[in-house]
């Protein structure tokens, strides 16, 4: 790659990473609104302990 690529390949992740992180605040934002008091960071703590639960709840099957 030379020097221009390279630019411009940086442009593209540079606006990808904008992209991103507009969609992560977005949905931080959505989480707060449903009541999750630190946005995602609260809302992937609950779906942790949901998936904690359920797998203590539905263990999986062992030997035959």
């Amino acid at each position: 790659m030379d020097q221009k690529e390279l630019i411009q390949k940086i442009a593209q992740l540079e606006s990808f990473n904008d992209q991103l992180l507009a969609e992560l605040q977005s949905i931080d934002t959505l989480a707060r609104q449903l009541g999750f008091t630190d946005g995602l960071t609260t809302l992937k703590s609950a779906a942790e302990e949901l998936i904690k639960i359920q797998d203590e709840e539905n263990p999986p099957m062992t030997g035959s």
